[in-house]
């Protein structure tokens, strides 16, 4: 009797896994992910943050609707934010978490985006998964961005003011874009209930989109091995199955990322400034996120060398005109066996890299 009521909780679990797999089919999915493998190699590690950035887009997702239960936009904005950090139990923590893994998510996907580069992941057949990959780094920055207004305190609403100051000076549309996305000539409360409407359900929508389509991509052309690796004869590589292995791996990272979150978020928990003074000026050098601080700094570079409208237009051009390249980046490096064409964007990423680190650290060293 002891025996059987030891196997009892087992013989449970197996009935309930037989009568859902006769219904939707578990065992064929699982099938499918222990057939599919993922190579082996000194620079596998690079996978990992594909799913670090998805983790902390889940984070996002289940932090941001605890706090979209007290959340108030509009004319309360400020005071709800105030009541979810001091007056709810463990308000702040929960704040604190969805703020810090939204610059999480940000960093991780820069970091994948530059991995997958790096490793040539977007040669032939992969290059709707490196668009569709940029596509949601530009979602994911519009995400912080939108989300980075709605405390309305002092910081926020003066950093969106500036923060926007870039994209109105595009040539023609600048101006109507931003005016747009304000909902008039200032940062007001109905600029905070459009930023809302983004944050919440418009860009998600999106994101889980193109998210969906990029997941697709990657199941259907695995992963892409660096050029270190594609002289191996496929004979002596190495891989290892999706799943349990790979998984596995990839749940210890996203472990891995939890506890650094935590740490974050408990240790150093994200401030609420004074409520936001729109009669005041702005507070001496203040500057817009890290992740548009490079971008400000152009701004700033080409306004001191080409004084007046020509420095704006100029330097809306240069990171306009390089963000194209790089999307096409693609259609130049098609194949290993153009070797020149390989060494030069592997050089042009090494530029574009240094350069975002360089220009976002000369930012803050050149704030006013």
């Amino acid at each position: 009797m002891a025996k059987w009521l030891s196997r009892a909780p087992r013989l449970a679990a197996v009935g309930a896994y037989r009568w859902v797999d006769e219904r939707l089919g578990l065992g064929e999915v699982l099938g499918y992910a222990r057939q599919k493998s993922v190579p082996l190699h000194k620079h596998s590690y690079w996978y990992y943050w594909g799913g670090v950035s998805l983790f902390f887009f889940l984070v996002q997702g289940v932090s941001g609707v605890l706090l979209l239960v007290y959340y108030r936009p509009g004319a309360e904005a400020y005071n709800s934010v105030r009541e979810i950090t001091f007056d709810l139990d463990f308000g702040w923590l929960i704040r604190s978490t969805h703020s810090w893994s939204s610059n999480l998510m940000i960093l991780s996907v820069f970091i994948h985006m530059f991995s997958v580069f790096f490793m040539k992941a977007y040669r032939k057949p992969r290059e709707f998964g490196w668009w569709s990959g940029l596509a949601l780094l530009g979602l994911t920055l519009f995400l912080g961005f939108s989300g980075y207004l709605l405390p309305m305190d002092d910081l926020a609403y003066f950093a969106t003011k500036v923060g926007l100051e870039i994209p109105r000076k595009l040539p023609v549309i600048g101006p109507a874009v931003v005016d747009m996305l304000r909902g008039g000539a200032e940062v007001s409360e109905v600029t905070i209930q459009r930023f809302f409407a983004l944050h919440v359900v418009v860009l998600p929508f999106f994101f889980i989109f193109i998210l969906g389509f990029h997941l697709w991509l990657v199941q259907r052309h695995g992963n892409a091995v660096p050029p270190s690796e594609e002289a191996v004869p496929e004979s002596e590589r190495h891989s290892i199955p999706f799943f349990p292995n790979f998984f596995a791996k990839d749940l210890a990272m996203w472990l891995i990322a939890l506890n650094v979150l935590a740490i974050l978020a408990a240790l150093f928990p994200w401030q609420l400034g004074p409520q936001a003074d729109t009669l005041t000026p702005a507070p001496a050098g203040i500057h817009p996120e890290w992740y548009f601080m490079s971008q400000f700094e152009v701004l700033k570079l080409f306004g001191r060398w080409f004084p007046g409208a020509a420095g704006e237009i100029l330097g809306i051009l240069f990171f306009t005109v390089g963000g194209l390249l790089w999307a096409l980046i693609p259609l130049y490096d098609k194949s290993s066996q153009r070797a020149m064409r390989a060494r030069t964007t592997t050089w042009l990423g090494y530029i574009v890299l240094v350069g975002l680190i360089g220009l976002t650290i000369l930012g803050y060293f050149d704030l006013d």
